[in-house]
């Protein structure tokens, strides 16, 4: 497995790389444009293209980008529907021009609470979005990342998310998932030994297949177990602890469809401290399974 953060790119692409490297990243996350706003400046092409140059001359690892935080694939408002749709098309064609190698996004929620209807909803949001992208010649994989079951959200498991998926019968490399620990941990599903990785990839096998699983958001938990609190915390510091994390990377590195998967975090804190600790961290977890 790789490791890295989710970087700011708002001093240029090309020195957001050089923070990652120096903080000990070997994969980043970005977001494309402000994530609380529906729209943003057009991405620089010749900037975009300076940026993969550069990640190929030092033979950086992957790149994903995450989508703006207001879409609402599943909502039941048609207003809002079409607005997220037209924001994820947006989204991909901007991971596409950054040659990203996912975009990921939160699928949104249903105040009725329907999951058949939800997957129906969401799976002819991201069939539309693509449809989007390709009238545009454009194409980047999206990735459904699980949710902690706060109110109303849908996608906590993968059997939600594996019905969205099966529903807009798009291919492996175009649609997969995004496995944010804290989230699952949240929604109570056990992280916390290899066994429960392995009954993880296990489920996840069963109802996406693993060839689906495009990225994990490495982020511990600030509250317990199955409490569907979504606050993130360092690495060992909440409720996940280092031994969810070392079983991590134990029962990942035994699996070999999973060799190139990324591990990347998502922390508060001040930078670069946050970032060259925590990747710190995960590193010497690792290197421990390694052994």
């Amino acid at each position: 497995m790789l490791i890295g953060a989710h970087i700011s790119v708002s001093g240029g692409y090309e020195k957001a790389l050089d923070y990652v490297l120096s903080v000990g990243g070997e994969c980043a996350q970005v977001f494309a444009k402000s994530p609380r706003q529906w729209r943003g400046p057009p991405i620089d092409r010749d900037a975009a293209a300076r940026f993969a140059n550069a990640r190929t001359r030092v033979a950086f690892g992957p790149v994903f980008t995450h989508a703006a935080y207001l879409l609402n694939l599943a909502t039941r408002d048609d207003v809002l529907w079409e607005r997220s749709i037209d924001a994820l098309t947006d989204e991909l064609a901007r991971g596409a021009a950054l040659q990203a190698n996912g975009v990921v996004t939160h699928v949104g929620s249903d105040p009725l609470q329907d999951p058949d209807r939800a997957a129906s909803r969401v799976a002819e949001a991201i069939c539309r979005a693509f449809e989007g992208c390709a009238r545009q010649g454009l194409h980047a994989r999206l990735l459904l990342e699980n949710t902690a079951g706060t109110g109303n959200s849908f996608g906590s498991t993968f059997e939600q998310l594996g019905s969205v998926i099966d529903r807009t019968g798009l291919p492996c490399e175009s649609v997969g998932m995004c496995l944010d620990t804290c989230h699952a941990h949240a929604f109570g599903i056990p992280i916390d030994t290899e066994d429960a990785w392995e009954s993880l990839l296990d489920t996840a096998d069963y109802e996406l297949g693993l060839e689906r699983l495009g990225v994990i958001h490495a982020n511990d938990s600030m509250f317990g177990f199955g409490e569907h609190r979504d606050r993130h915390a360092w690495i060992g510091d909440g409720t996940i602890g280092l031994e969810g994390f070392s079983a991590m990377f134990a029962v990942i590195g035994r699996v070999s469809e999973l060799n190139d998967l990324c591990a990347i975090t998502e922390l508060p804190g001040e930078v670069p401290h946050k970032d060259e600790e925590n990747l710190r961290r995960l590193n010497r977890l690792r290197t421990a399974s390694e052994a």
